[in-house]
């Protein structure tokens, strides 16, 4: 068995993604490049289960580890399964040595669960998987979020002065959650797609099959590069969206294969964020103008010297597996 090294985006909303060093049923998993963290599970309980049988095993924390820290080991216990579950653990944190400063990792979750407009179309993108298998039953997601933090932290002029049932102006994440769910029409429809090398994705499970069957394929271009769609809407509702856009592109940095057109527009936007650019851009693939990353991670180190660098809190929805992850930040440089 082979050690595997991936990446899988992190959603509802887009968060950037996880990158994983595998092997079994251990893994070590880091959100930002530097600071991992390495589970065990026992599988030793799933061998007289049916294969088909979908169960969670509980992780045991083998430890943390950084360059500049090391490795912080987790509880020791001197059981049988536990010792098997440690030559796993000791498995990957030995590859990790060798790889960590390889990230990010290709992207490995191709099967992706969307959101459908109306006509059938993908609208927002719910969930991702990394096999068929994870993905067939699935389906529970049936609304886009646009996350606790653009609650806190977007904003957006598209807004102009909509107000809420309160009589207050409406928070633009809230109101942006519930234009694009209504896009979805009363009756909200999602299907998984296999996404193929050239961008086209394979219907597959679908809550809807007359509107969404199975086995239909789809082009490159029906899929929104950043994962809602921004063509379909008025000229407000489309500025809407592409602040919201704006907004997560210290984020979206972290995609693959973007035209560095597009990338050169996301760092420009991103300079508005600068404490999130220094803790995400260990996993930017591509950097098409070093200036403004740079100027980004200056600002960021001036910040955190005042006082104004603290981590911040990752959406309230995200797993707490993930949550967990880089829970100290300030390492900008």
């Amino acid at each position: 068995m082979s050690v595997q090294c991936y990446a899988q985006r992190l959603l509802n909303p887009f968060r950037g993604a996880v990158q994983v060093i595998r092997y079994a049923s251990a893994e070590a998993v880091t959100t930002d490049g530097v600071h991992w963290d390495i589970y065990v599970s026992n599988d030793a309980l799933l061998r007289d289960l049916p294969q088909d049988c979908r169960v969670q095993t509980s992780d045991i924390r083998y430890g943390s580890w950084s360059a500049a820290q090391g490795l912080k080991r987790g509880p020791i216990n001197l059981y049988d399964d536990f010792l098997v579950m440690e030559e796993m653990g000791a498995r990957v944190y030995g590859h990790l040595i060798q790889v960590h400063d390889r990230v990010p990792f290709p992207y490995a979750d191709c099967f992706e669960l969307w959101l459908l407009d109306r006509s059938g179309l993908p609208l927002a993108l719910l969930a991702s998987a990394c096999s068929e298998q994870e993905a067939a039953l699935d389906q529970s997601a049936r609304t886009w979020h646009a996350g606790y933090a653009a609650r806190e932290r977007f904003d957006s002029s598209a807004l102009g002065t909509r107000y809420g049932q309160d009589g207050g102006r409406q928070n633009a994440a809230d109101y942006l959650t519930t234009y694009v769910n209504g896009c979805a029409g009363p009756m909200p429809a999602v299907q998984w797609f296999r996404r193929e090398a050239d961008g086209s994705g394979c219907g597959l499970g679908s809550s809807d099959p007359g509107r969404a069957p199975g086995g239909r394929m789809l082009a490159a271009a029906e899929f929104p590069v950043f994962f809602l769609s921004e063509s379909g809407h008025d000229t407000e509702h489309t500025r809407l969206i592409r602040d919201y856009h704006a907004w997560l592109a210290p984020w979206l940095l972290q995609l693959q294969g973007l035209e560095a057109d597009r990338r050169s527009e996301l760092e420009r936007q991103a300079r508005a964020q600068a404490l999130e650019v220094a803790r995400q851009h260990r996993l930017y693939p591509v950097v098409v103008d070093r200036g403004e990353i740079n100027a980004a991670l200056v600002e960021a180190v001036l910040l955190s010297s005042q006082g104004l660098g603290r981590h911040v809190q990752e959406d309230a929805g995200m797993s707490t597996f993930y949550i967990e992850l880089n829970p100290g930040g300030g390492e900008y440089l």
